[in-house]
């Protein structure tokens, strides 16, 4: 069995990643800025402890990180023996055509990879850093209008993550991952609003005020900033498309929001 780094292994998709390659048998390193094996994007001297004797690497870079220290990271990691890399990326990257420049350390590694490019979340209207607050109060602002958007969710990428991490025939591929139906933030509302029984509204806000109130909850401009970009992104129409990508890779269809939905609000997540 390998020895596979996880990074960000208390996120979205880590935190699902690594019970999976346990239950297969491998032995994972859960590493993040608070877990057991720290890693820090800022403290390079927290790099190789976690890259030790690691075959296999799940790489989740956060939104600004810099080229610089993308490309650091992987020269650390082909010191350090590692033959593979899985690395969580974002859809649409490559409308202009060429690698996109985050891609570009791994994918001109030399190492084994895979891009996983999956679009918004469907668990991101239960995440209190994202939609969570506007979903509890009923009325959900965003800069995406009207556009549609393929909602995927989280299980499917952490299944398509574990299958590129452990098996072969995904090397080299660029998985664009989404769900089997894109939405406006009004429909998806409305599959939530209909799950726990609330009358559900999204509205329009323009992207300078949906910065402007991220940045007043917490968020460093930068970020808020990318979000914003993401989701006006959708209502442009950049996202009003579905992938392909979940069957190609496990041979099965991807969960629809329905069926995310139905799962979340059994756990409560959105009662008030």
């Amino acid at each position: 069995m390998t020895q596979i780094l996880v990074l960000g292994a208390t996120g979205k998709t880590g935190s699902r990643v690594v019970p999976r390659l346990q239950a297969l048998g491998h032995t994972v390193r859960s590493a993040s800025r608070s877990g057991t094996t720290r890693f820090d994007w800022t403290d390079r001297s927290t790099w190789d402890p976690a890259l030790a004797g690691a075959e296999a690497v799940y790489l989740v870079p956060t939104e600004t990180l810099g080229l610089p220290e993308r490309s650091a990271f992987v020269d650390r990691a082909k010191a350090a023996g590692v033959r593979r890399i899985v690395q969580l990326s974002v859809r649409g990257l490559d409308r202009d055509g060429g690698v996109p420049e985050t891609e570009s350390a791994v994918r001109e590694s030399g190492l084994e990879w895979t891009m996983l490019r999956p679009c918004w979340f469907a668990q991101d209207f239960a995440a209190p850093d994202f939609f969570l607050s506007g979903v509890l109060a009923g009325d959900l602002p965003t800069p995406t209008g009207d556009g549609r958007e393929p909602f995927i969710d989280v299980e499917d990428i952490a299944d398509v993550a574990v299958a590129a991490l452990t098996a072969d025939g995904h090397v080299g591929k660029a998985y664009d991952l989404s769900g089997p139906r894109a939405l406006t933030f009004a429909e998806a509302l409305a599959v939530i609003g209909a799950a726990v029984g609330r009358d559900l509204r999204h509205r329009h806000q323009a992207p300078a005020d949906f910065v402007a109130d991220r940045i007043a909850e917490g968020h460093s401009a930068a970020d808020a900033e990318a979000i914003a970009s993401y989701l006006d992104d959708i209502r442009r129409g950049e996202d009003d498309y579905v992938s392909d990508s979940v069957r190609e890779a496990l041979g099965r269809a991807p969960r629809t929001f329905e069926e995310y939905v139905s799962m979340a609000a059994a756990t409560g997540v959105w009662e008030v």
